[in-house]
């Protein structure tokens, strides 16, 4: 049988004009290895970045247009300068050039020096006759380190639920635990999962990783009964109490999966009822100011709700003049759906309200941190945010990662990435707005896939992630973004680093001050002996952790019933001897790490190795350090199985202990396994 020919590599006019807009021709999956992206895949990401290389010629004419282009460019157009130094960009015009800054304070200067942090506005004429004008984001050298050594709980928020939730954890369930460990554990934080907006439907998709909206957050989470309203509301919102405690009893008491869309449905019920109560004229004025201040964001968040109620979840199968929310179609569709579009701005507000609440709570308690929230790498296609800001995403395309050593044929993620280039027009408008948003009630944000402020690998629609190339991104930009706007917020950033992380990007990360994330099992010395890295060789800007959401909890690594669940589910690629022999060795030199380094304390147990194991990340010099809160008491089941869609009940397990009962927050709280756990950070 003859072998499938390799995709022809792009020409050499091709592979120029892709550098010159950031789309690369060849990727390293390792350090000996460069494999070349296919022309198609080049050509299909500059299509998506609206450069035509189809016709003859065509190649050739829009590298002419773009070196042209690029030649005669006087500024890009978006500048960053770091601290008071006057920023590159500018430092490098001709001499006498004439500066205009606007800046962000209302200011008018002739000169970028001393500029305060902020997103201002240059224009700049050269003795030439050239001019231009350019954002100028204005960014402090770097976050400054949190205060002190904390250690913190991590945990799924729909997981833990109180014997006051309606069937999966809410907001005043993540208070009342931010309170409680900070008080009495001395927890620094708590890290959720995304609270992003999701896409409705039945059934809607569980993952928090795939939202309808970034930018605003889920009212699935809220607890009903905070709301002031609730108490005027008539006697129907009353009686669905009795449908929320069957709920919170099927998970709790019988052993039911979280069902997110029946806890939704009894909420979205009672909120209905609850939004016929009129808000009193302190809560008509907050209401109004909140509104006012989330401005033509939070008016397109509510439309699109209002629409997708009677159009179905997926905006592309919307009536052709609705998909485009600036056309008259779409005013007048807002306008005839006042009441609804009202209905899903006030779900917000209810919504922002009790995150904020939580994090108070939090920082009450003592909490340096308090919540850390969760930014997930993108958002679904046919979501809320895809439809209101379609100008700055790439259409026919996906996000993704390449084939490397553990998935042959690479991901495709199913998320539209953003576009470089009209973020870069913007001076990053949509990034800086979903950032200050989360940072309303944040002390600290975790960016998934944080490489993603780097670069991403692009998947064009009907193709195999395999065909996918990398496109770049200003990452001096979207770090100066990010992180003045954590700087505002007096907020910390976690990136999560995991996974093949190309050079560069954590030493740039660090000199920002942005935390990198380090999980215990893959901490090796991958360019030596590939043996555990002893505590003194870890990082100390990041967050250290034994296991995350994505993998098993630490008892079932360490008894090795993770590779028997994989087995179960037919998601092994070789034989289960295989799997359990290098499973038991990896676990077998980190137990002997840990014996030699004496951290198993009393008789042998798996409660005294995940102390070990604690202990272990105690050793090591992380400035934060996460306990997985099923970790606590003995939840051997992984939150999220990668590789399975159905086959595995992901994102929608409850906190269980070793026998897979599940435990409520009350609970949690009088676990002696979990205090004793706590006792070893403490200590």
């Amino acid at each position: 049988m003859t072998a499938p020919r390799p995709a022809e590599p792009p020409s050499e006019d091709l592979s120029r004009l892709a550098a010159l807009h950031g789309v690369a021709t060849s990727y390293h999956p390792s350090p000996d290895r460069t494999v070349a992206a296919s022309a198609t895949a080049v050509t299909l990401a500059l299509a998506a970045l609206g450069v035509d290389t189809a016709a003859p010629g065509a190649v050739r004419a829009a590298l002419t247009a773009r070196e042209r282009e690029l030649g005669a460019r006087l500024l890009p157009p978006t500048v960053v300068g770091w601290g008071a130094r006057t920023p590159a960009a500018l430092a490098a015009l001709p001499e006498g050039t004439r500066l205009h800054v606007r800046t962000e304070q209302g200011e008018t200067r002739a000169s970028a020096e001393h500029l305060p942090p902020g997103v201002h506005e240059v224009a700049a004429a050269a003795p030439d006759g050239r001019t231009a004008r350019a954002h100028l984001i204005v960014a402090p050298t770097g976050l400054p380190a949190p205060p002190g050594r904390s250690y913190g709980l991590l945990v799924q928020l729909y997981s833990l639920l109180s014997r006051r939730s309606w069937g999966m954890g809410d907001l005043a369930d993540l208070a009342e635990l931010a309170g409680w460990a900070g008080r009495v554990l001395g927890a620094g934080f708590v890290q959720v999962n995304p609270l992003h907006a999701a896409v409705p439907g039945l059934p809607t998709d569980p993952s928090p990783y795939r939202p309808s909206s970034r930018r605003f957050p889920d009212p699935v989470h809220l607890r009903i009964e905070d709301v002031p309203e609730f108490a005027y509301a008539d006697d129907r919102v009353r009686a669905l109490l009795e449908r929320a405690g069957r709920l919170r009893e099927e998970v709790l008491d019988k052993g039911a999966l979280i069902d997110r869309d029946a806890v939704w449905e009894t909420k979205r019920e009672a909120l209905e009822l609850v939004h016929e109560v009129p808000l009193g004229p302190g809560r008509r004025a907050a209401y109004d100011d909140f509104r006012a201040g989330q401005g033509r964001a939070l008016q397109d968040h509510a439309t699109w709700c209002a629409l997708a109620e009677a159009h179905g979840a997926d905006w592309h199968r919307w009536p052709a003049p609705l998909r485009d929310p600036r056309s008259p179609d779409t005013a007048r569709a807002r306008r005839e759906l006042a009441d609804r579009v009202d209905f899903h701005s006030r779900l917000v507000w209810l919504t922002d309200a009790q995150l904020t609440a939580a994090q108070r709570a939090a920082r009450e308690a003592g909490m340096p941190v308090g919540i850390v929230h969760d930014l997930a790498v993108g958002v679904h296609p046919g979501g809320a945010d895809a439809w209101a800001q379609q100008e700055y995403f790439a259409a026919g395309m996906s996000v993704g990662a390449p084939p490397d050593a553990f998935n042959a044929r690479g991901q495709d993620w199913g998320l539209p990435p953003w576009r470089p280039d009209r973020l870069a027009d913007s001076g990053y408008a949509p990034f800086r707005a979903l950032l200050r948003g989360l940072f309303r009630y944040a002390g600290a944000l975790r960016v998934d896939h944080v490489m993603g402020l780097f670069r991403l690998w692009w998947v064009p629609e009907g193709h195999p992630p395999t065909e996918g190339t990398y496109v770049r991104y200003d990452a001096e930009a979207m770090l100066a973004v990010l992180v003045l706007e954590a700087s505002r917020a007096g907020a910390m950033v976690i990136g999560e680093d995991l996974g093949t992380v190309e050079p560069g990007v954590r030493e740039a990360l660090r000199e920002r001050g942005v935390y990198g994330t380090s999980v215990l099992w893959f901490e090796r010395d991958w360019d030596g002996d590939r043996r555990p890295l002893p505590p003194d060789g870890w990082r100390a800007d990041c967050l250290a952790t034994a296991t995350t959401h994505d993998l098993p909890p630490t008892a079932a690594r360490l008894s090795g019933e993770h590779v028997e669940l994989r087995d179960s589910l037919g998601l092994l690629t070789r034989s289960l001897e295989e799997e359990r022999a290098e499973a038991a060795a990896d676990t077998a030199e980190w137990r002997e790490l840990l014996g030699r380094l004496g951290l198993v304390r009393g008789a042998a147990s798996e409660e005294a190795e995940i102390q070990a194991v604690h202990r272990y990340l105690l050793r090591t010099p992380a400035r934060m350090i996460g306990v997985w809160l099923p970790d606590g008491i003995g939840d051997r089941r992984p939150q999220n199985l990668p590789g399975t869609w159905d086959q595995y009940p992901n994102w929608r397990l409850p906190i269980a202990d070793a026998r897979g009962r599940p435990v409520t927050l009350e609970e949690l709280a009088g676990s002696a396994r979990l205090r004793a756990l706590i006792d070893v950070l403490r200590g």
